[in-house]
């Protein structure tokens, strides 16, 4: 489906009295490579243009014209997102911001920047270290994923244990709203108590309420380097001890990652480290600060307390990387089988992970799933990981009850839904089983003020 030729004629027509020929697409085959983020099981719908602004005002034009001729807006980041937020919908203009990729001010004094959002999370990562400052949010794709799609889902990664999430970093924003109007929102100052919060409302937002142009980001003083430990357990249940006593004796590690044995064996497989693939899972942190070295020495001695059947640390931060890259390879380990693959993002607090890890076991068993899992042990964000045949009708069933039933048991433990990857069509189904009625309602409403004809991003997120 999508708009009659006609329709699209007319938004064809209203977008080039607007924009030059270069940020306009309409090649059939190039509009349906944009259509569509990495999410199993959510269909794309059938967009009927791809606009490319270069700046602000050419998406001010964009939205103009698609309010002119009545279609919505599909925003779209680098397309790394897992849950459909980026998906077209039938008839839309998509509207891919990645031309928009200017790292605009580095603000060495009040360490801060201003970035478009096409910017990419690496390579802002590394044009901030040449100025002794760390942007912490690291998301596992910050290789390729955009700052505009970090901020619109939130996206955290491996450091959020010591550093937080996105939203912990965003200082200002500039937004194009449904109308078409510019709105800037927040401070360059540290503190501001003046009106709303609406910066942290666009944050996390999945571009329902407006489409990001411009980001301020708060900077931090670059870490020294950060010292490494790995320790293997032979059942989860002490690892899960292991890493809430951590945490109790007043530890702060930066990292803190968990490796279950499935996925031990795979990255063993295609990436041979000498990996103990009879354990039944590994523990990877790190400390970064003063004392880094002390206080990694003593989280191992805790793992060990616990039983830890081997633990390792290490000072040397390359060493340190290499031990890390394991948790970095699972994804790309299983790539390998040529299967689906479905990744969970669900989240409970640190004393529950221990449930939560024997549940996933659990509700494997029962479905006859491959269910690997990986996750942010130090903040309790776990992701299993389904891996299935995508052709096979009953595995896929299988796989959908019990993505269905992680869901529930993290709520059961007190969790949420969506720790880092956002909503968008995945999670929608579950989000009346977080949220009560009454904050839905207000935040719906929020949404119909932004954007009364509804026109963003339609059918995602709330």
């Amino acid at each position: 489906m999508g708009l009659a030729c006609d329709d699209v004629q007319m938004l064809l027509d209203e977008l080039q009295k607007r924009l030059p020929p270069e940020s306009i697409q309409v090649d059939a085959d190039v509009i349906e490579a944009y259509s569509q983020d990495r999410a199993v099981f959510e269909a794309a719908g059938t967009a009927s243009i791809l606009v490319m602004p270069g700046s602000t005002s050419e998406v001010v034009a964009a939205v103009e014209a698609a309010n002119a001729a009545d279609v919505p807006i599909v925003p779209r980041g680098a397309g790394t997102g897992l849950t459909g937020a980026a998906n077209a919908v039938d008839g839309c203009m998509i509207l891919s911001l990645h031309r928009m990729d200017q790292i605009l001010e580095i603000d060495t004094t009040n360490r801060n920047c201003r970035v478009q959002p096409g910017v990419i999370n690496a390579d802002l990562k590394a044009a901030v270290a040449e100025q002794g400052l760390f942007y912490p949010p690291d998301p596992a794709s910050f290789d390729m994923s955009s700052i505009g799609g970090n901020v619109a889902t939130n996206a955290g990664g491996l450091c959020c244990v010591k550093y937080g999430v996105t939203r912990d970093y965003v200082m200002g924003l500039e937004v194009v709203m449904a109308s078409g109007e510019v709105m800037r929102t927040g401070r360059k100052t540290i503190k501001s108590t003046t009106g709303l919060d609406l910066t942290g409302l666009f944050v996390g937002s999945e571009g329902v309420l407006g489409i990001i142009t411009e980001i301020t980001l708060k900077l931090v003083t670059a870490p020294p380097p950060p010292s490494t430990a790995v320790a293997y357990f032979d059942a989860l249940e002490p690892a899960g001890s292991a890493i809430v006593d951590i945490f109790r004796q007043g530890h702060e590690p930066s990292l803190m990652e968990i490796v279950d044995q499935a996925s031990l064996r795979q990255v063993e497989a295609v990436y041979p480290m000498d990996l103990d693939v009879d354990a039944a899972c590994l523990l990877l942190m790190q400390t970064s600060g003063d004392d880094s070295a002390g206080r990694i020495a003593q989280i191992s001695e805790i793992c060990t307390a616990h039983g830890a059947t081997f633990v390792y640390h290490v000072e040397d931060p390359h060493e340190g990387d290499m031990l890390i890259e394991v948790r970095r390879k699972v994804w790309p380990a299983f790539e390998h089988l040529g299967m689906a693959m479905l990744p969970e993002d669900v989240a409970v607090p640190r004393d529950r992970l221990p449930e939560l890890l024997a549940g996933i076991t659990d509700i494997a068993v029962r479905n006859r799933v491959l269910l690997p899992t990986i996750g942010h042990a130090g903040d309790g964000n776990m992701h299993p990981l389904l891996v299935f045949d995508g052709q096979d009708e009953d595995e896929v069933a299988r796989v959908k009850v019990a993505f269905a039933e992680i869901v529930h048991l993290a709520l059961s433990l007190g969790g949420t839904i969506a720790g880092e990857h956002g909503v968008g069509t995945l999670k929608k189904q579950f989000i009346e089983l977080e949220l009560d009625p009454i904050q839905l309602k207000v935040q719906r409403s929020m949404r119909t003020l932004l954007d009364p004809e509804g026109r963003l991003n339609p059918g995602k997120a709330i």
